[in-house]
């Protein structure tokens, strides 16, 4: 038998299809890469089974036999003898006229926030074991971050001399999950030494032909395609693909005159749909050249912003910012009310928290659009990864770009349980992190999928600083990644204690960001018990606490203590930081109208804060 790069040369070469779909179909619901040790004869079975179809290539059961992906089994300590196992099977099955592939599949599948750092040892760990077992190419499949894959790629390239198989999966026709175009990122990869590069997963053969439709024939390396069957289909709990194997036979033709010398498999497939594909192609000849179709350029349009954009505006000035929650009901006369006030008291952006403590209120994003058209006052929406799965996130990013919010701020969000919903479910698609990378990329015009917006969206990012952990240098590294991943500013919670304050200034100066410091006052010494130990991430120093308590209970004096408390951070809160955050409790929004117009005394004239200092 020819090496492998040598008989991609000559022909086309028939690869195998799905390992899992083929499990799946036998009742295994489970993760599929332990089976090499504890069922090796379904493993080796489905391996037969391919190559009686009329496979030439076979790739090891070994897609998720990572040390991060068998984590989540309890199995990351046995990744060498999974990967081990995988191999002897597959040369079981192969013979002497059948190439193995041992296969790597990605990590970063849907923005999982894994670090490079991660990527890198648990390829290395995966690959040292399938190369000592002695396989005919390394598969890199269904990559769709495609910083992931030239990483690893060079990697491979630098330890290894055997033939590299490299594949980027698409969510959206002939672009990648950044934006990039297939031709561009095929392109690449060769340039990085792959000697084979293509698509799998995600997308059936027809979506798969109409991508490969923009790519060039390479110049030195081959073209390779496994699609999936169709799109999956989900019945009684169970998914299931409807593409009937003569069909995905006959395209199969087209992906060779695209100019595919490997073509297999992804998703849904099974031998009789390899089977097709061999009875179509094992006699055709591979295509030489190739006219590759011009794509449609889209031109990106960039509206004009409608109101303030506040990373900007508190560089300049100082800004106030202060919190009004959206009614827990539908009686919205008193909200009203208060946005009016707080916009004639001359705040400059009224934010709106997303169902705080995971207990549902009005949308936000309605009552922005409305306190916007009614008060001309800018809204600064939060957005949380709880509620929403990664479609209604970029949907709804879709919705504020188009209501002209511009202002966001990105949070995780409370879970569920601690909420009055407790049967609710919390989503977490994605991180906060992830969730300000999704809206930078949106500001570039392109949405999750990598697809066109067909117009830039405005949104000036702001993501939550919690400074009262423990330990505070760990939430201002946690700032550091936030940043890194975009942010434009920061809005920490509220902080109670005017030496916590100076520590804050101190350990934050070192980033060039805006932050918007916390300021709550407090009502009462009951309020002041409660958010101390029942409310996540806020502290009230047990000096406060003892002044709230000394106050008693009669209303009027614990208020004027609670604002004799608040005015006194805020004398120092405004000399540190150019951007102040007032938080009004339960709707009290006298309270913060009295504030602000304590701060607008301390601020007259406007104190010049020169350019560098730190802001919050």
């Amino acid at each position: 038998m020819k090496p492998l790069l040598e008989a991609l040369k000559e022909r086309i070469l028939i690869a195998d299809g799905a390992i899992g779909t083929l499990l799946y179909s036998y009742g295994v619901d489970r993760c599929f890469e332990e089976l090499n040790l504890s069922h090796p004869n379904e493993v080796l079975k489905v391996h037969k089974e391919y190559i009686d179809a009329g496979a030439d290539i076979i790739q090891t059961n070994t897609y998720g036999a990572n040390y991060q992906k068998l984590s989540r089994y309890g199995l990351e300590d046995s990744v060498k003898e999974i990967n081990t196992a995988a191999v002897r099977l597959a040369r079981k099955a192969a013979g002497d006229n059948t190439y193995i592939l041992g296969t790597i599949g990605g990590i970063r599948a849907i923005k999982q926030n894994v670090s490079l750092e991660e990527i890198k040892r648990s390829f290395r760990e995966q690959l040292y074991c399938l190369l000592l077992e002695g396989v005919d190419g390394i598969l890199l499949e269904t990559y769709y971050d495609f910083e992931e894959l030239t990483t690893v790629l060079n990697i491979l390239k630098r330890e290894a001399d055997i033939p590299v198989i490299a594949q980027v999966s698409l969510h959206e026709t002939g672009v990648l999950q950044n934006g990039m175009e297939i031709r561009d990122a095929l392109q690449q990869l060769e340039l990085l030494g792959a000697d084979v590069v293509g698509i799998n997963c995600r997308m059936g053969p027809f979506h798969m032909v109409n991508s490969l439709e923009e790519v060039p024939l390479p110049k030195r390396a081959f073209l390779s395609v496994y699609p999936n069957a169709s799109l999956p289909n989900y019945e009684e709990g169970r998914f299931y693909y409807s593409a009937e194997p003569d069909y995905f036979g006959d395209i199969s033709n087209e992906l060779r005159l695209q100019g595919a010398r490997i073509i297999g498999g992804c998703c849904g497939t099974t031998p009789d749909h390899i089977r097709s594909v061999a009875a179509r192609l094992k006699s055709r000849e591979p295509v030489k050249e190739k006219v590759v179709k011009k794509k449609k350029v889209v031109q990106l349009s960039s509206p004009s912003v409608r109101g303030n954009l506040l990373h900007e505006q508190v560089r300049e000035k100082k800004t106030i910012i202060v919190e009004l929650d959206p009614p827990k009901h539908l009686d919205t006369k008193l909200f009203f009310q208060g946005a009016e006030a707080l916009k004639e008291a001359g705040i400059d952006a009224l934010t709106l928290a997303d169902n705080p403590l995971a207990s549902p209120r009005i949308s936000n994003d309605a009552i922005g659009s409305m306190v916007r058209s009614k008060f001309d006052l800018t809204p600064l929406v939060h957005i949380t990864c709880r509620d929403r799965n990664l479609i209604g996130l970029q949907s709804h990013l879709m919705g504020l770009h188009t209501l002209g919010i511009h202002n966001i701020l990105a949070i995780t969000g409370d879970p569920a349980k601690i909420g009055d919903f407790p049967g609710a479910a919390s989503v977490y698609d994605l991180s906060s992190l992830e969730l300000i990378e999704l809206i930078k990329q949106n500001n570039e015009g392109i949405s999750f999928s990598g697809k066109s917006l067909r117009e830039r969206t405005q949104f000036s990012v702001g993501a939550a600083f919690n400074p009262n952990f423990r330990h505070l240098d760990a939430s201002v590294k946690r700032l550091e990644k936030k940043k890194k991943a975009g942010a434009d500013y920061f809005i920490s919670q509220p902080i109670f204690g005017k030496e916590q304050l100076i520590q804050v200034h101190e350990a934050t100066k070192h980033l060039d960001v805006p932050i918007f410091i916390g300021i709550m006052p407090l009502i009462s010494s009951r309020n002041a018990e409660f958010l101390h130990h029942e409310v996540p991430g806020i502290n009230v120093p047990e000096e406060t606490r003892q002044r709230m308590k000394e106050a008693g209970s009669d209303p009027v004096i614990t208020r004027a203590i609670g604002m004799e408390i608040a005015k006194d951070l805020l004398d120092t809160a405004i000399d540190l930081f150019n951007g102040i955050y007032l938080i009004t409790p339960f709707v009290r929004y006298d309270m913060s109208i009295e504030l602000i117009q304590h701060i607008q005394e301390k601020t007259k004239p406007e104190r010049e804060v020169p350019y560098g200092h730190h802001f919050v």
